[in-house]
């Protein structure tokens, strides 16, 4: 059996960054694994996740949530570091 450690491991993405896709999508995280799993693996997959993040960023802004606004910044900004794919949609 898998456990979410595992599927965070599969998914070519980090914890972090599956919460961002679940927080945006409004669904479980395992299943947001899963979800980040497939985009990261299409071509237009990155740009779409990127996107996602950024829309977090905006969101947490906007509820004026400063250290969620950080932690996000993070979380794309190493998200762009480990797919440079991402950086080419700015």
């Amino acid at each position: 059996m898998l456990t979410y450690e595992d599927c965070i491991g599969l998914s070519d993405l980090t914890e972090e960054e599956v919460e961002a896709i679940a927080e945006h999508e409004h669904i479980p995280e395992i299943v947001a694994a899963e979800l980040g799993s497939y985009l990261v693996h299409t071509d237009d997959g990155v740009p779409k996740i990127r996107r996602i993040i950024l829309e977090d960023i905006e969101s947490a802004e906007k509820k004026g949530d400063a250290e969620h606004v950080i932690t996000l910044k993070l979380v794309l900004k190493h998200f762009v570091d480990t797919h440079p794919q991402a950086a080419l949609n700015t």
